[in-house]
């Protein structure tokens, strides 16, 4: 397949007579491995729901460490990931990064068959299963350079909406296909008595797609000319404040969406399991309305501005959270309008998602938005680990609702400083 030689979307001419195909292609590509990547990363927020039904006894601190670990080391995987592909090429970096997920993969679906396997071991391929929140970063900044500023909000919240989709399908598909041998006897054996448990299988389905997927980033996707620079040049960003305040904001989106789609199936089944609450038929509606609100986040905010659409979501956001407390005390619970409250969070956090990174290719320069998008990406992802660890903490002092009101907090602070640099009247930078 022939290279991609020369590349300037910003001029229309050029972008209508080859760019917008390229970029369509590459797209498609971007998002299908970020979509596995994010259901490799959030296996984990399945598995550590069965584990008990599969004849492993750990305690509910270590039930949520395991998700809480995906989510450290995932988003510490973000940071260097965040300037690979102006450094390797986007192609090069995202066939890579997806056969890294192969790895956690195999290693979950090995280690569930014996049952022995200790606590640790486990913590092992959690951690490994952060190899998919590190893509995030790689993808985001690689997908910036391929379309013009006036449509970024958009295309960045479709592979980013696809890619969180990944949440979604795997909480969604793993109920399914965790009850029956998916591929025979290459699934290994049932991890219950009677028969019916192949918990191996919510990792083990991914394999063949990764391997679908890295065929087709290697093959179809392109290496864009003109994009290097050197580490250091790159790492200038980090001087820069409005680095750092739109980091703070994407914390508020994306570190909540990434950090509930972690903790809600287990939250699910702490406090309402009693009600016979089944947490996996459930759980994936959160991150099923948090990616499909990403898109439509980019696009309301390229219609009438990104930071508009933060700061009212934000208040949505500080609100529905708020809302939740009351459904989740001792003596109070109620799981409908809980779910529903909590719906509503997720969808705001992913419009969120979408109006925040339309207004970064606003606020700076177009060599410093792709490491700008992949340096906030990987802090804001710590939140997969705050969030669960949060929640956890809650859980055991007596009081989730505790968790809530903190991030509540959090939330008015972000409110007030998207206020203030970008939505008032005379603020320093308006977008």
């Amino acid at each position: 397949m022939a290279r991609i030689t020369t590349w300037d979307p910003e001029d229309d001419e050029f972008w209508q007579k080859e760019g917008k195909f390229h970029a369509r292609r590459n797209l498609a590509w971007s998002a299908l491995s970020l979509h596995l990547a994010f259901a490799v990363w959030m296996v984990w927020s399945v598995v550590a729901v069965r584990l008990d039904q599969a004849g492993f006894h750990f305690t509910k601190a270590q039930l949520f460490w395991l998700p809480a670990i995906a989510g450290l080391v995932g988003a510490s995987f973000r940071l260097p990931y965040s300037f690979l592909p102006t450094t390797f090429g986007g192609r090069t970096v995202t066939a890579i990064a997806t056969a890294l997920l192969a790895i956690p993969c195999l290693g979950t679906a090995i280690s569930l068959q014996n049952p022995d396997t200790p606590w640790s071991v486990f913590m092992v391929f959690a951690a490994l299963s952060g190899f998919g929140g590190g893509a995030f970063a790689s993808s985001m900044s690689n997908i910036s350079f391929f379309y013009p500023k006036r449509v970024q909000g958009t295309y960045l919240g479709l592979n980013a909406g696809i890619g969180n989709l990944g949440v979604s399908v795997v909480q969604l598909a793993s109920p399914i296909v965790i009850t029956f041998a998916v591929f025979g006897s290459l699934s290994g054996s049932a991890l219950d008595p009677e028969g019916t448990l192949w918990l191996q299988n919510a990792a083990l389905v991914f394999i063949p797609v990764i391997v679908i997927s890295t065929a087709g980033a290697a093959i179809f996707m392109d290496n864009l000319p003109g994009i290097v620079q050197p580490i250091k040049e790159q790492l200038r960003i980090l001087r820069l404040k409005h680095t750092w305040v739109m980091t703070y904001l994407y914390i508020l989106t994306f570190g909540s969406f990434i950090g509930y789609s972690a903790a809600f199936p287990l939250l699910i089944k702490v406090l309402f399991e009693a009600d016979g609450i089944n947490p996996l038929y459930y759980a994936w509606l959160g991150p099923l309305v948090g990616s499909i609100a990403r898109p439509v986040g980019g696009w309301l905010s390229d219609k009438w501005g990104g930071a508009k659409v933060t700061f009212w979501n934000t208040v949505v956001m500080i609100a529905s959270a708020i809302g939740v407390t009351f459904f989740i005390q001792e003596g109070d619970r109620s799981f409908i309008p809980f779910l529903a409250l909590f719906l509503v969070l997720f969808t705001t956090t992913g419009i969120g998602n979408g109006s925040t990174f339309r207004m970064i290719p606003i606020i700076f320069k177009k060599k410093e938005t792709g490491p700008v998008l992949g340096w906030t990406s990987a802090i804001a992802a710590y939140g997969a680990f705050f969030i669960p660890m949060l929640f956890g903490q809650a859980v055991q002092a007596g009081n989730p609702a505790w968790a809530l009101y903190g991030l509540s907090i959090f939330y008015v602070t972000c409110l007030v400083t998207c206020w203030w640099y970008y939505y008032r009247k005379g603020a320093e930078v308006p977008c």
